[in-house]
């Protein structure tokens, strides 16, 4: 029997559309407003594609820019996790898609679908793969294009979302020699998918003229459930990476970007200092599974992670699913 092999980050990237759409977009057709729309979410604006572009642009884009980072090609990766819920289409997996456009080798393919847990669910996926001893390098990439899945009528879901992608490319960690990661956790509860959900148009009632007259077809979403969840499920996640380590170790929490309001909350109750906690919600809304891999790589190309030190990431969303991992930089 083989060992485990514990994994690392050897690559990071990320890549955003080029259209920017400010809060004053949706005053023009909604009623709303700037101030509303940034007291409420800490959101100023956001990245959606334009007509024509494809999501798989965006996980293509951030894939490269990992493997870059890595220094791999595409006849050295044995395998691609793609989390996300608005690939190019329902099938095949945006993962085959992905393999094709960056000219790799006939590794495994897939999807995982956890939402905005998606990224991370993907990277326990990739870990554990890496721990078998049988995989070097595995493309783990979480993206969604949420444009392409928001009611833009429904001032409550349209305001929030954003379009985007981030890449991470794993290896054993004897190999890479940075970004261990420790320790990774994943949950859902069932019972919750009413909370955040696409009512109709699924193959469990498919796609008709009535349904797209009434627009069920699109995400919706109870407010004040899902804000209760992911405030209490925030705190529970972080406090679950940090328990019984050493806080001064903490490098930087980098947790999902669903509102400024529940991070400040979370973190104010675990004690954690707002200079510990990586923001990007005012530029780019919750991109989705695209939300934490954007920051984390963010935080990585500005040189912020040090040696030794932990990086906390924490995320929630339809299924309802959460996730975690502590990683050791």
């Amino acid at each position: 029997m083989v060992d485990y092999v514990p994994a690392g980050i050897a690559g990071i990237g990320h890549f955003v559309p080029d259209q920017v759409i400010t809060n004053d977009y949706f005053t023009e057709f909604l009623e709303t407003s700037d101030e509303w729309i940034q007291q409420r979410t800490g959101i100023v604006e956001r990245r959606w594609l334009k007509e024509g572009e494809m999501p798989s642009d965006m996980f293509v884009g951030a894939a490269k820019i990992a493997m870059e980072d890595a220094g791999v090609g595409p006849d050295d990766i044995d395998l691609v996790v793609v989390g996300s819920v608005s690939g190019d289409y329902t099938a095949p997996s945006a993962g085959c898609i992905v393999q094709a456009r960056l000219g790799l080798n006939k590794c495994g393919a897939f999807d995982v679908a956890a939402a905005c847990s998606g990224f991370m669910y993907a990277m326990a996926v990739g870990r554990s793969m890496i721990g078998t001893g049988q995989y070097k390098n595995v493309l783990v990439i979480g993206g969604d294009a949420m444009s392409r899945m928001i009611d833009h009528q429904d001032r409550t879901t349209c305001v929030l979302f954003g379009d985007g992608a981030g890449a991470v490319v794993l290896q054993p960690h004897e190999t890479c020699q940075r970004g261990l990661i420790e320790d990774i956790h994943i949950g859902a509860d069932g019972e919750g998918a009413k909370y955040i959900l696409r009512p109709r148009g699924g193959a469990g009632d498919p796609m008709t003229h009535e349904i797209l007259d009434e627009r069920s077809h699109y995400i919706q979403m109870e407010g004040r459930a899902v804000y209760r969840f992911a405030a209490s499920k925030m705190i529970w996640l972080l406090d679950w990476a940090m328990h019984e380590q050493d806080p001064s170790k903490l490098g930087w929490m980098i947790p999902h970007q669903m509102n400024r309001r529940i991070l400040e909350q979370a973190t104010s109750h675990l004690g954690i200092p707002p200079e510990k906690v990586l923001h990007n919600i005012a530029k780019y809304g919750n991109t989705s599974s695209a939300s934490v891999p954007i920051l984390m790589s963010e935080g990585y190309h500005k040189g912020l992670f040090q040696k030794d030190t932990f990086l906390v990431l924490g995320a929630f969303g339809a299924g309802l699913t959460w996730s975690g991992a502590r990683i050791l930089w």
